[in-house]
């Protein structure tokens, strides 16, 4: 059934906030999946805090130049899938680029980081990239190495102490 003059608008609307709030945005063409598989997808967009939205082109078209965004989606074959990541600049490009790999009809477009348009090959290579919680464990990991170091090499010597006190003791009895 086809889509209201109202629910269009929506549809819009709801596509240029999000694209004019967002980190990072990441355009794919999912047609032929099962609906399984696009709730499989869906669900993995959930758990990252990425929405899911599947829109025509000319739906897309106007969102983008509502936004303030001169890209042409005429070029992307079949239907349009936006997904927009609100937190993390990495989490979209993830999410679809992993599902691409197990759903060989997934198409990655393309997608819009920092207010530009980046191709497909920019965005699988940012899928690549180490997520936001991952670079923040790495940082306090390096940053407690040294201190964990240091507190190894005081151990150290209190337990050639207690080793030299145990053999002393040994020698005795």
């Amino acid at each position: 059934m086809p889509k209201t003059k109202q629910q269009k608008e929506k549809v819009v609307a709801e596509l240029t906030t999000g694209i004019k709030e967002s980190k990072a945005v990441v355009f794919a063409n999912i047609q032929g999946l099962t609906v399984q598989e696009t709730e499989e997808l869906r669900g993995r967009c959930r758990e990252q805090g990425i929405a899911c939205v599947a829109a025509k082109k000319t739906l897309v078209r106007k969102a983008l130049s509502d936004a303030g965004m001169d890209i042409d989606t005429k070029v992307f074959d079949g239907g349009i899938a936006v997904f927009v990541g609100n937190t993390d600049e990495v989490a979209p490009a993830q999410v679809v680029a992993n599902f691409a790999k197990d759903h060989k009809i997934t198409t990655i477009f393309g997608g819009v980081l920092e207010g530009e348009f980046i191709d497909s090959a920019k965005v699988t290579a940012l899928s690549k990239l180490p997520s936001k919680q991952q670079l923040l464990g790495q940082l306090v990991g390096t940053l407690n190495a040294p201190v964990s170091g240091f507190v190894n090499v005081l151990a150290g010597n209190i337990r050639g102490l207690v080793t030299v006190l145990n053999g002393i003791k040994d020698a005795k009895a």
